[in-house]
C-alpha cells in the first residue's frame, strides 16, 4: 500500500508584533459577505444561530466567536479566504468509517466560540481573543479550493482548524461546488451546534465529527460551552442522517476518570450503538502544560469502558485498537 502522507499548502506567516490584533481584524473584516443563520431584531439587533451561543449582536458588536459582526443591522461573516489548508488521510479527522483510505482537502478559517487551554489549533481558533495566535489569511474562492481537491485525488473536502460552524456560510460555498463535482463533504466540529444550523448545513454536508470534551458541565464551562448543547447536538446530527463519529481527547485529571468515560459511552450507546468512538491521546499544548500527557493504559481503560457499554462495537474493538491505543499515547 502507498505512503499516505499530509500536504500543507499554506506557509503561515506571522502577523506583526506591533498592532498585529488590529491589523488582523482589519484583514479579516473586508473578508466578509452577508450572513444567513440570524434573525433580525428591533433597533437593527440580530440574534445569531451560527452555533449554541445564539448570541444577540448590536450593532458595532461581535459575537462569542469574534469574526461575525453587525454592521448598520446586518450581520457579515467570514468568506473568501483561508487560514489553514492541508491534504492528508481522512482518517486523520479522525472519519475511520467514511471512505476509509481516501483523502480529505481540509480548509480553515479563524475564530471559535470555545476557548479550550489544550487547543492544538489555538493558532487559528483563538485569532481576536489571544494576541499571540493568528495567521494572515490567504484569499481563495470554492473553485480554488475544489480544483485542489481534485488535483490532489481527495474524496471530500472538510472544514476544521478552527469552529467550522461559526463560518458555516463559507463552507456550503464551497460544499456546493465539491458536491457538484462528486466530493464528499465534512465538519470537523466541537459540536456546540443549533439546530437551525445544522438544518442549513444538512443538504450540503456528508459526515460530520463532534469533539465530546467531557461529561460535567463544570469543565464544559471552563473551555466555553455547555455540555448540554453537545450532548443536544449528538442526537440532532444523527438524527438528521449526518454520518457521525465522536472524538474524546483523554485528558488526564480533566476527563479521564472512569465515572466520566463511563457516563460518555453510556450517552452515546443510549443515541445509537452504531456510532463511532474515538479516543485520544492528551499532549501537553498551548496553555495547559500542567497534567502529564496520556497514557497507553489509560486509553485502553476508556476502551474497556467503551465496549462494555456497547459504545465501542466488538468490529471496531480488537488487539489492534489496543496497539493502536499504545501506539497513539506514546507518538
Amino acid at each position: 500500500m502507498a505512503h499516505r502522507g499530509i500536504t500543507s499548502f499554506l506557509t503561515h506567516e506571522a502577523l506583526p508584533a506591533d498592532g498585529g490584533a488590529a491589523t488582523l481584524a482589519q484583514a479579516l473584516d473586508a473578508r466578509v459577505r452577508e450572513g444567513e443563520l440570524i434573525e433580525k431584531l428591533p433597533e437593527h439587533a440580530v440574534r445569531c444561530f451560527a452555533c449554541g451561543h445564539r448570541c444577540l449582536v448590536k450593532p458595532g458588536r461581535r459575537g462569542i466567536c469574534k469574526v461575525r459582526f453587525n454592521r448598520d443591522g446586518t450581520l457579515y461573516v467570514p468568506a473568501g479566504y483561508v487560514a489553514a489548508l492541508q491534504c492528508d488521510p481522512t482518517e486523520k479527522k479522525p472519519f475511520f468509517h467514511a471512505l476509509p483510505g481516501s483523502d480529505t482537502l481540509t480548509f480553515g478559517m479563524l475564530g471559535c466560540d470555545f476557548h479550550c487551554g489544550y487547543c492544538q489549533n489555538w493558532l487559528t481558533s483563538q485569532a481576536l481573543r489571544d494576541d499571540a495566535a493568528g495567521v494572515v489569511p490567504t484569499d481563495a474562492t470554492p473553485d480554488d479550493l475544489v480544483r485542489l481537491a481534485l488535483r490532489q485525488g481527495a474524496k471530500l473536502v472538510g472544514s476544521s482548524y478552527n469552529e467550522p460552524l461559526i463560518t458555516a456560510e463559507w463552507a456550503l460555498d464551497v460544499f456546493k461546488v465539491a458536491r457538484g463535482h462528486g466530493l464528499k463533504t465534512a465538519f470537523i466540529s466541537n459540536g456546540n451546534a443549533t439546530p437551525e444550523v445544522l438544518d442549513y448545513i444538512r443538504p450540503w454536508t456528508d459526515c460530520y465529527k463532534i469533539d465530546f470534551k467531557a461529561m460535567e458541565d463544570r469543565r464544559y464551562r471552563e473551555l466555553g460551552g455547555v455540555l448540554q448543547h453537545v450532548l443536544d447536538a449528538i442526537r440532532m446530527v444523527y438524527e438528521r442522517g449526518f454520518w457521525l463519529e465522536l472524538v474524546t481527547l483523554v485528558v488526564p485529571g480533566f476527563n479521564d476518570d472512569d465515572a466520566q468515560l463511563r457516563r460518555a459511552a453510556d450517552y452515546i450507546a443510549s443515541v445509537s450503538p452504531e456510532i463511532p468512538w474515538h479516543v485520544t491521546a492528551f499532549h501537553k499544548d498551548y496553555r495547559m502544560t500542567d497534567p502529564d500527557n496520556t497514557s497507553a493504559e489509560t486509553l485502553v481503560r476508556a476502551c474497556e469502558i467503551g465496549a462494555a457499554a456497547g459504545a465501542i462495537s466488538p468490529a471496531g474493538w480488537d488487539a489492534g485498537s489496543i496497539r493502536g491505543a499504545r501506539t497513539a499515547a506514546s507518538c
